[in-house]
């Protein structure tokens, strides 16, 4: 580490470490005089990668970090500090979130303007749908229907979600998008977490922030934000909505896997406080009518009780 910080002159800085999330990244706040500076070391991912789609990113008149360093080899970056203006800390309002959303659904616009970076895995029906098995490894460990709750899932996303040319960042939502207010339109929300981008669809990201598994958005912000990004793309509305609809069970169960499996194999017990919220959003996109074929099989599956959820909080590991 002491490498990249000699390199890049900011050896001898004074470090505060900040708040992680669900990956192995840890970052770290640096100040030298009145400059600061993050650095995000990722020993299991690609930081190379991340580097790269951040400079697209900005490229194209987005704000997501510059960066400062890169040391590739030891997974190390140094990257521009954008703040701690989260929007999840700052809808404190109806007033407040819905205009923080509609920024944030205005950098998607912008996204989705240009085509994604070469080389980003596509967001396939197939591939998507075998993401669901989560759920049922780890959530419902036991419970029939996976292969055909996985078959349902590609038929829905081969009608209703195939991939189209955009980058996908895959977790677009309030912990990750912050309020840059010193800049204005698109680029006044922050963009920290897209090194897992995808090419896919462009309803993903707006369904993943509008159906946020870490807190509850307002009906009237989420119809707001889908009317925004329908008038200003010009897309169908009854195919855009049956598209939110799809991704968002197939995210959303998976999420619940994700959760799951973290209490189960990291000792991150809290995670499983926040299936009830995913669970909800799940059974809303369950009625849409596109999804009809999917009821019965997820019907399959315990709900979230207290019951159950004590039952996977008891298969965290203790330290």
């Amino acid at each position: 580490m002491s490498d990249i910080l000699a390199t890049a002159g900011w050896a001898g800085s004074s470090a505060t470490p900040l708040a992680g999330d669900a990956s192995s990244r840890r970052y770290t706040r640096l100040s030298r005089g009145g400059e600061t500076a993050i650095l995000m070391e990722d020993p299991e991912g690609d930081v190379a990668l991340f580097a790269r789609l951040a400079r697209h990113l900005i490229g194209i008149g987005l704000s997501a970090p510059r960066i400062l360093a890169e040391d590739a080899g030891n997974g190390h970056l140094l990257i521009e500090d954008l703040g701690d203006g989260l929007i999840v800390r700052l809808s404190t309002d109806a007033e407040s979130e819905k205009r923080l959303y509609l920024t944030a659904t205005d950098a998607l616009i912008a996204l989705h303007r240009h085509a994604a970076p070469e080389g980003l895995p596509i967001a396939t029906p197939e591939r998507l749908a075998n993401m669901v098995d989560l759920a049922f490894d780890f959530y419902a460990p036991g419970t029939p229907g996976k292969s055909e709750t996985i078959a349902s899932f590609q038929a829905l996303l081969d009608l209703h979600a195939q991939p189209t040319d955009v980058m996908i960042l895959r977790d677009f939502h309030a912990e990750n998008i912050l309020d840059l207010p010193e800049r204005s339109g698109a680029a006044r929300a922050g963009l920290l977490d897209f090194q897992d981008a995808l090419q896919g669809h462009r309803a993903y990201d707006l369904v993943s922030l509008i159906e946020d598994a870490r807190r509850d958005v307002s009906p009237e912000t989420a119809r707001a934000c889908i009317s925004h990004y329908l008038g200003a793309t010009g897309l169908d509305p009854a195919q855009f909505h049956a598209s939110l609809a799809v991704l968002g069970a197939q995210r959303n169960l998976r999420i619940m896997g994700i959760f799951a499996r973290l209490a189960a194999t990291r000792g991150k017990p809290h995670y499983i406080d926040l299936i009830p919220r995913t669970w909800a959003h799940l059974q809303a996109d369950l009625e849409h009518a596109a999804l009809a074929p999917l009821r019965p099989l997820l019907a399959r599956l315990p709900a979230p009780d207290e019951t159950h959820l004590t039952k996977l909080r008891a298969q965290c590991p203790t330290p």
